[in-house]
């Protein structure tokens, strides 16, 4: 038999989750394809980029977009569990779990609008250019990436979160050295600051953290207070960074005052992530040629 897309996955996937223990995919996918009656020569079928598995890929995307919908939660970093909604779905005995069938839960909508935003719905009669489509499906790609490293960061401890944000900085250019921004992180012990970390190499100017690994959205208070420990250290420069998002009035309220409060919610933290190598490695590199018109230009 020919490997099942990812779609005709979830249901078995969440069958096999039904116990409600916590799995991990390296036990999970060899249970899965025996199940699944896939040949030996199936399971070891590679992507195009030789870099993982098609059965492993497929299953991947079917954990990815059952979580969306809430049937299926991460407790920890690498661990995955059914959820009270996915014991609720079992229950009705659906004959089949799809995307269509996920669309009834509102957080797979909204998954769903976002990604929407970011790319362009193909048809048939698509009147893209080659080049359109592949932009198209290039931002596909980092919508997705970009939402499978915040659940990893949502997943991890908080100590690996303070870490994380001091490497991201690191990459962009601030605090000089590694091990200097990472000695700053934690060390200060001032009431709403959790570190603090050199804007530049040379240390001319101090920006301060803090980084809150939340689910719930850092409301105006909580701006405040940070504000507030700004002017109690004489500091003109902060970064707030979440992995939830800001309320409107947090928003509001860092536009508004004198310092300058930089805000970064969990989808700018993982785009900067992408952009900066943060938790990510080099997968397949494509050059797109042009015609050199000049060089076919005998005049």
């Amino acid at each position: 038999m020919a490997i099942p897309d990812y779609q005709s996955l979830m249901l078995p996937l969440l069958t096999h989750l039904g116990d409600g223990k916590e799995h991990r995919m390296p036990q999970v996918l060899p249970i899965l394809s025996e199940q699944l009656g896939l040949t030996e020569e199936e399971q070891k079928e590679l992507l195009p980029s030789g870099k993982m598995t098609v059965f492993r890929n497929r299953l991947g995307w079917a954990r990815t977009y059952m979580k969306k919908a809430g049937l299926i939660e991460h407790p920890k970093r690498g661990v995955f569990r059914i959820t009270d909604r996915g014991k609720h779905v079992l229950a009705e005995n659906p004959p089949r779990i799809d995307n269509k069938y996920l669309e009834q839960f509102p957080e797979f909508i909204e998954f769903k609008s976002i990604r929407r935003e970011k790319e362009p719905t193909v048809t048939e009669s698509d009147t893209r250019t080659p080049e359109e489509a592949l932009d198209a499906a290039y931002e596909q790609i980092r919508a997705d990436l970009e939402a499978e490293i915040l659940a990893s960061v949502s997943a991890g401890t908080p100590e690996f979160f303070e870490r994380l944000v001091v490497d991201v900085l690191v990459h962009m250019g601030y605090g000089g050295n590694r091990k200097d921004a990472g000695q700053a992180v934690g060390r200060s012990g001032d009431g709403g600051i959790d570190g603090i970390i050199k804007e530049d190499k040379l240390g001319l100017e101090t920006i301060y953290i803090q980084a809150k690994k939340w689910d719930n959205p850092v409301s105006r208070p909580e701006i405040q207070k940070f504000a507030g420990a700004l002017q109690g250290v004489r500091a003109r420069k902060g970064v707030f960074i979440t992995t939830s998002r800001f309320s409107d009035g947090a928003v509001e309220y860092a536009n508004t005052i004198e310092n300058k409060i930089v805000l970064i919610d969990g989808q700018m933290l993982s785009g900067l992530m992408l952009d900066h190598n943060v938790g990510v490695a080099p997968g397949n590199v494509y050059e797109v040629k042009r015609l050199d018109t000049d060089y076919f230009d005998e005049d």
